[in-house]
């Protein structure tokens, strides 16, 4: 221990524990919250760009929506099975496996917090003219698409936590 009560290369009053070796710390629920203002951003920013250019705007298709929730189930699959093999029945996954699914997890989160801002930015854009039929379908489809990249977001974020390797109680620290 270093005087004044730290570890060396550690600052003050840091209370987390340091990583072990060859772990990867689960994804910050701040950080995603910073993609999703920034796709919001990116989300009025293009409507805006491209209404301001002469252009219309692109709308939402069913299929956007299906292929998201499509998605968002085979995480949600991925997740309880993942769960199930490593935290319930103590099975050993193989190490490759483990990795792809936590990156995944990791990647679908990021992800869909990037695209729960685009769409509500779009969404945001469509409602002052939400009075006619179209910019309300486009308002219904960017929020409900809005709403299953959130699930996608969660699926991602169980994934990940499936992945951890539970602590065996057998171990005394």
């Amino acid at each position: 221990m270093a005087p004044g009560g730290t570890e060396p290369g550690r600052a003050p009053g840091d209370k987390q524990e340091p990583p072990h070796p060859g772990s990867v710390r689960p994804t910050s629920r701040r950080l995603l919250v910073a993609i999703a203002v920034l796709g919001v951003a990116v989300g009025v920013t293009l409507v805006k760009a491209i209404e301001a250019g002469g252009g219309v705007a692109p709308s939402l298709s069913w299929l956007t929506l299906v292929a998201w929730a499509f998605l968002a189930a085979l995480l949600f699959a991925a997740a309880r099975n993942t769960h199930q093999r490593i935290q319930v029945r103590h099975e050993r996954v193989e190490s490759s496996r483990a990795v792809f699914l936590l990156m995944i997890g990791k990647a679908s989160a990021f992800v869909g917090a990037l695209c729960t801002g685009v769409y509500t930015g779009f969404a945001l854009s469509f409602l002052q003219a939400v009075g006619s039929s179209g910019p309300r379908n486009r308002v219904i489809m960017a929020g409900a698409a809005a709403v299953i990249s959130v699930l996608v977001v969660t699926a991602g974020l169980l994934l990940e936590r499936a992945c951890r390797i539970p602590k065996d109680p057998d171990e005394t620290p």
